[in-house]
């Protein structure tokens, strides 16, 4: 305390001078309201600012409660697009509200865990069997397919991603219906290829792939486009690159695809192999 009271004595002169200053500065602003109307438009603006800053600080922070939102919501609306739903009526091509059975649900995941660098890549969700999660359920990205669930936990799941040597998901092409299937050769993360499909049937670049009724997505689901089509040589079918639509370097956010009639349909078709 004596240093502070020594301090001030030997800088006097320097403390009084401030303080008539910042006096005769409030007495200009209080009686000249020029003076007064840029001091109050300064402080707006610099308030202005702060809070400006503030808000976009307190919006990044909030940004993992919103993308969950958003997410929910999605699989809500998901579950309410035509091919969600199963129709009852054989007779009707288009279907008709008054004849749906929900087929498709979806429960809405974060990816905690991706990778795009090996010949065998996989998924880890943050839902699981408490969830309602199942093996071999679809997992589909906000653009088009991921994946299927390989195994489940309490909380959480693994699954083979869409780019994994050993996954095959029927596909076709939206223009012609003519079916394929959708491999991934192991080189690019951004493209796959379309198998099986003969060498007479007129295929162009940019085409739509989607989903047929036999995988475990709903039939229409988004895959990818043509980019690339091979022909010639003594093989019977063509070589198609297909650019997926799927960006799994960005991939945070899924849907699993809950089927209602999958246990049914499997059931009924071990059936067979007895």
């Amino acid at each position: 305390m004596r240093n502070l009271w020594l301090f001030i004595l030997r800088n006097n002169a320097f403390f009084l001078f401030i303080i008539f200053e910042s006096a005769a500065i409030v007495l200009l602003v209080q009686h000249n309201r020029y003076q007064k109307a840029s001091v109050v438009n300064s402080a707006n603006q610099i308030t202005g600012t702060i809070y400006s800053k503030a808000d976009q600080v307190s919006r990044y922070l909030m940004l993992g409660k919103v993308n969950d939102s958003l997410a929910m919501e999605n699989a809500r609306l998901r579950s309410r697009l035509e091919n969600a739903f199963y129709d009852t009526d054989t007779t009707r091509v288009t279907i008709q509200d008054t004849v749906n059975l929900q087929q498709y649900t979806y429960i809405t995941a974060r990816v905690v865990n991706n990778t795009i660098t090996y010949r065998s890549n996989w998924l880890t969700l943050n839902r699981g069997a408490a969830d309602g999660v199942k093996s071999g359920m679809g997992i589909m990205g906000p653009h088009g397919i991921a994946g299927i669930i390989k195994d489940v936990s309490e909380h959480f799941s693994t699954a083979y991603s869409i780019l994994h040597k050993d996954v095959r998901v029927s596909v076709k092409l939206d223009s012609s219906n003519n079916i394929g299937s959708l491999v991934w050769p192991g080189v690019n993360p951004m493209l796959a290829a379309m198998e099986d499909v003969p060498t007479h049937v007129q295929v162009n670049k940019g085409e739509r792939l989607v989903t047929t009724g036999f995988s475990l997505f709903p039939e229409g689901t988004p895959v990818g486009t043509v980019v690339d089509v091979k022909r010639g040589g003594t093989k019977s079918f063509l070589g198609i690159d297909v650019k997926l639509a799927t960006n799994f370097q960005q991939l945070q956010y899924v849907y699993i695809v809950v089927n209602k009639f999958q246990e049914e349909q499997e059931q009924l078709e071990e059936k067979l192999e007895q």
